[in-house]
């Protein structure tokens, strides 16, 4: 993983230097800048059952992995968005696909359910919570910076909208049920971004 750090050299010379970590920036950003979003008719998304509005804005943020195969291009990402709400809908049998949001590995934003509608990703949270999914299994490797960095995007466009509270709380799925997602590699990320609250223990 990586993040960008300046440093000044010689006369005003800036030089771009790679340091072997990557920290999500979530500080405050313009709604101009929120990462771009495939919308639910791009990837073909069937229509909900039912919708439930959420009180904006958000308290939490949640962050899952999909448990899926990874993608980058938007063709098999579509697809994988797509048997994603179908296995929600018909097997889980859910009004619609659980999380509010998707990012692939190729850097782009898949709008599950979308902001302020209340998702069926974390029993307890739903009501009060954003959930995020990165595509894919991260137990033992990261998403791309792509991917991170667009993770990072979506939630200061989120403070920027209105949707999220600015003092939101951050946890990994496992801190608020029995799962292993995000993944042992993720979770441990996650840990580092701003937001992350530490103090949520099953």
């Amino acid at each position: 993983m990586f993040w960008l750090k300046f440093k000044p050299f010689l006369a005003g010379v800036v030089v771009l230097l790679l340091v072997s970590s990557f920290t999500v920036d979530v500080s405050a950003a313009d709604p101009a800048d929120c990462p771009k979003i495939i919308k639910r008719e791009q990837w073909g998304a069937l229509k909900s059952t039912n919708v439930t509005y959420q009180v904006m804005p958000v308290q939490y943020v949640v962050i899952h992995h999909t448990a899926t195969v990874t993608c980058d291009e938007m063709p098999i990402c579509k697809n994988i968005v797509r048997s994603i709400q179908d296995a929600h809908q018909s097997m889980n049998k859910w009004s619609d696909i659980g999380y509010n949001f998707l990012i692939a590995n190729g850097g782009n934003v898949y709008e599950g359910i979308g902001w302020h509608r209340v998702g069926a990703h974390t029993r307890g949270y739903n009501s009060k919570s954003i959930g995020i999914a990165f595509i894919g299994d991260f137990s033992e490797e990261l998403p791309t910076v792509k991917a991170l960095r667009a993770a990072g995007k979506l939630l200061r466009c989120g403070v920027a909208l209105g949707e999220l509270d600015p003092e939101y709380m951050l946890y990994g799925a496992r801190q608020l049920s029995a799962t292993a997602s995000p993944g042992d590699a993720l979770y441990a990320d996650i840990q580092d971004w701003d937001h992350f609250d530490a103090s949520k223990r099953l």
